[in-house]
């Protein structure tokens, strides 16, 4: 149907990775995450799948492995990125000696800064080019934060009155130093769907962003639970008990859901129109593939 955004969650594993259609065509890519044991990888649906040869957006939460490890495909698949969206600070050789710090690079994380150091051009806005699907972008600045974590890009996307906002991997410090700026903390009202920060780990749950908005739904992007910190959905659940949550097809069923995650309910499709979303969770990796 024209006039629809569609926005997939990937089963990733322990990533990050989703992909909206605008409602002109246009595509946009948050993070680039894959899944090891399925095999599935964002460069090969963009160019099977969708028979793309570049991506118009691609927003980098997070400089983080989990959410780069398919960047090197993309160039290796022939997928041009047009445009790229991430937090300025630190710069490219300042995010390298942070990076190295930790161990080797690997390609996805090397790709980033290279790209990180050399996208610097004029472009169209993300708001004139997709079809009425808007976007915007907050971050804490290096060096008042020096890990990653705490300098991912909180990105709100919104269409037809539906907000998602994917926060990257923040912890608590950093939502309390991002609900300082006064613009942040207007945004969050009305956000509908949040991606838990650092995968539904106890260190991305801060509560004091729900005194400024409820979503109707919030979704993990997430492995199978391996420690205690991942263990967070009956917090986000007691957030979100007020609300009603969401009706959600999953197969032949339809149920009403206040948590989503990847690691049980696989990929997760949000439609968004004029009348509002609807949603469809899609454990068989290789039915999603031939949706």
């Amino acid at each position: 149907m024209a006039d629809e955004l569609i926005l997939r969650v990937f089963d990733v594993e322990h990533g990050a990775c989703a992909i909206m259609q605008a409602p002109n065509g246009n595509v946009a890519m948050i993070d680039c995450g894959h899944n090891s044991s399925t095999g599935w990888r964002p460069s090969e649906f963009i160019r099977r799948n969708l028979k793309l040869e570049k991506l118009n957006y691609f927003f980098v939460t997070n400089a983080d492995r989990d959410h780069l490890s398919d960047l090197a495909g993309l160039r290796e698949h022939g997928v041009h990125v047009e445009v790229l969206v991430r937090n300025g600070s630190p710069s490219a050789p300042a995010l390298r000696v942070l990076k190295e710090a930790e161990g080797p690079l690997c390609a996805g994380v090397a790709h980033f800064i290279e790209m990180h150091e050399s996208y610097n051009g004029t472009a169209v806005p993300f708001n004139d080019a997709m079809g009425g699907v808007t976007c915007k972008t907050f971050c804490n600045q290096f060096p008042s934060f020096s890990d990653t974590n705490n300098l991912s890009m909180a990105t709100f996307i919104e269409y037809a009155g539906v907000k998602f906002l994917f926060p990257g991997d923040l912890e608590k410090a950093g939502w309390q130093a991002l609900l300082k700026i006064p613009a942040f903390a207007a945004e969050l009202k009305n956000t509908d769907v949040l991606m838990a920060s650092h995968h539904g780990r106890a260190s991305g749950f801060c509560e004091d962003i729900f005194n400024y908005f409820k979503p109707q739904v919030v979704v993990i992007s997430d492995t199978g639970i391996q420690y205690k910190s991942q263990e967070t959905v009956p917090d986000y659940r007691d957030v979100l008990l007020s609300s009603n949550g969401i009706p959600v097809t999953c197969g032949n069923q339809l149920r009403r859901r206040h948590v989503l995650t990847t690691r049980t309910d696989g990929d997760i499709i949000f439609v968004v129109n004029a009348e509002g979303f609807r949603t469809t969770a899609v454990k068989d990796k290789y039915a999603q593939r031939a949706a």
